[in-house]
């Protein structure tokens, strides 16, 4: 089954990060990104530009309308997701649980119903 994972950070407090700290981040994202890769898990991911450079586009009754920014006003935003393949709802948890910490605040883990580009939906 297909997850992703979607994590969510402070865009001020990740600004703020001092270099051991992102240093610290990247060393942690990097051995998960290995890990995946290895047990052919992982299917995609990104980290995402600063809730800043967003542009939000939403249908209002015939037209649309767009807005600079992001969707939610919240401090805490989308910041970055992976496209796992896994065998279970526990297996993406516990991936999922590899990226909380001082940044990753929240993370949501969401199945994934249609697989656009990726084989083996």
């Amino acid at each position: 089954m297909k997850y992703m994972v979607l994590m969510y950070a402070d865009p001020v407090a990740t600004e703020a990060m001092t270099a051991a700290e992102r240093a610290d981040v990247f060393r942690r994202h990097e051995a998960l990104h290995q890990d995946l890769a290895e047990s052919g898990e992982l299917l995609n991911g990104a980290g995402l530009a600063y809730p800043r450079d967003t542009t939000t586009m939403r249908w209002r009754g015939d037209a649309s309308t767009v807005t600079d920014g992001p969707f939610g006003a919240g401090a805490e935003q989308l910041t970055a997701y992976y496209v796992i393949d896994c065998a279970s709802p526990e297996r993406a948890r516990e991936i999922a649980g590899r990226v909380l910490d001082f940044h990753v605040v929240a993370v949501e883990v969401r199945p994934v119903h249609d697989a656009f580009g990726m084989d083996g939906s």
